[in-house]
């Protein structure tokens, strides 16, 4: 009799918790799920709901996204809200906000109810960014790329309007932490005045989800060395080399900035010239720098002057390079011998034939050249004639004497040109045979 008692309750206590099961598996569901920003700056997602004062349990589900490991217990009695922050969400996927009633002990009891599908997609980060220096400062204007496609459109979460991105505007400087210069604009321009580089900017772009560093601009100082031939031959170009250094900011969001150099091709460089005393200072040459920053500029040149290479200010897309200047180094010109020798080429002559000695200089100028010839007794030059020289000219017609191999050579003295003292020449040797 005991033993059949004991098989009565033991069946009675499973129909009895079968029974409770079901009672609890059929609780009501919680209803109007909603989410909303919670005040505050957007710092968390606002989840409402309605139920008859149940214990609570709040999970994320994803839509085609992996769901997050979030769950949050209510207790009973509890408001029907709770904000859950903004870093619970994985960022760029689509999910939904799910509310069930249960507790931690006892597991769900009811039928999940779900928000409406939302996306938390973070800013389209700028491409690009052009500046252009204005007054003593820069404006910058940036790009951005089209946004990919909203598969939520006009969820309980986006932001209305056109600009729903915000940029905010930082500098960086060697050695110090990035910072803020001005407010959040939805602009995609900003002027900064009375900036010197080196300097990092940068946006910090963001919307209602997260931000992102994008539109970044290098101010850059530049340095530049050079070597100037002392000596050129008039209207000969000369050669200006050298090197080119740029130096920038490098800057991560939490250390300081720190400084950093480049050796970049394609670096324009100018060549300067003051053409009389005084003057201002003109473009002579113009030319770029090569790899490792080095350059090699072809210089015309006319009379004696000073030479200064300068980089000067340019900008393209994501830089701005300040400008810098070398020392003057002055070039003395030279007088150039175009053509020296006698009349036909022929370096052969009878005696008692005629023989026509001429000479040719740059610049033509008007001016007394000597004719010399040398003594082969005392081993040196003798002077034979003064001769006129008219436009860059002079000729001497003579009847060749006794047999035997003679050199001659034209003396061309200095001469002055733009207010500056030009250095004069001695044509070669000019050997005549005469037999």
């Amino acid at each position: 009799m005991v033993r059949v008692r004991r098989v009565f309750a033991v069946a009675l206590a499973v129909v009895v918790g079968a029974t409770l099961l079901t009672a609890c598996a059929s609780d009501p569901a919680p209803s109007d799920v909603a989410v909303a920003w919670a005040p505050n700056g957007r710092a968390a997602v606002l989840v409402t709901w309605k139920d008859a004062g149940q214990p609570n349990r709040i999970t994320i589900e994803g839509v085609l996204s992996e769901s997050p490991s979030y769950v949050k217990y209510i207790p009973a009695g509890d408001p029907n809200r709770w904000e859950i922050p903004t870093s619970a969400f994985p960022p760029d996927g689509n999910y939904k906000v799910a509310v069930a009633t249960g507790t931690s002990q006892g597991g769900v009891t009811s039928k999940l109810t779900k928000s409406p599908v939302f996306d938390t997609d973070g800013p389209v980060r700028p491409s690009a960014a052009a500046v252009a220096p204005q007054g003593r400062g820069v404006l910058i204007r940036w790009s951005v790329p089209v946004a990919p496609q909203d598969f939520t459109p006009n969820d309980p979460l986006d932001i209305k309007g056109k600009k729903t991105q915000r940029y905010v505007p930082m500098i960086g400087r060697p050695g110090q932490m990035l910072k803020v210069i001005g407010p959040a604009t939805t602009s995609n321009r900003q002027v900064i005045k009375s900036i010197k580089p080196p300097y990092v900017f940068q946006l910090r772009t963001g919307n209602e989800w997260s931000t992102q560093i994008g539109g970044q601009v290098l101010g850059l100082t530049s340095s530049i060395s050079g070597a100037v031939p002392p000596l050129a031959q008039f209207s000969v170009p000369i050669r200006v080399r050298g090197r080119v250094i740029l130096r920038t900011a490098g800057c991560e969001l939490e250390s300081p900035c720190t400084s950093q150099r480049a050796t970049p091709a394609g670096v324009p460089v100018v060549v300067l010239t003051q053409v009389t005393p005084g003057a201002r200072w003109t473009p002579a040459a113009r030319g770029t720098t090569t790899g490792g920053g080095y350059y090699d500029i072809a210089v015309p040149t006319g009379g004696s002057r000073p030479y200064k290479i300068t980089v000067p200010v340019y900008s393209k897309a994501g830089m701005i390079t300040g400008t810098s200047t070398s020392r003057p180094a002055y070039t003395k010109s030279v007088v150039r011998v175009a053509s020296a020798g006698f009349a036909g080429g022929d370096t052969a002559k009878k005696a008692g034939s005629m023989v026509t000695i001429s000479a040719t200089v740059k610049p033509a100028m008007n001016t007394t050249v000597m004719l010399q010839a040398w003594n082969r007794q005392t081993r040196t030059w003798a002077n034979l004639k003064a001769m006129a020289m008219r436009q860059g000219q002079t000729a001497l017609a003579f009847k060749a004497g006794q047999p035997g191999d003679f050199v001659y050579r034209f003396v061309i003295p200095g001469a002055m040109m733009f207010g500056r003292p030009m250095q004069g020449i001695t044509t070669a040797g000019l050997q005549l045979h005469v037999r």
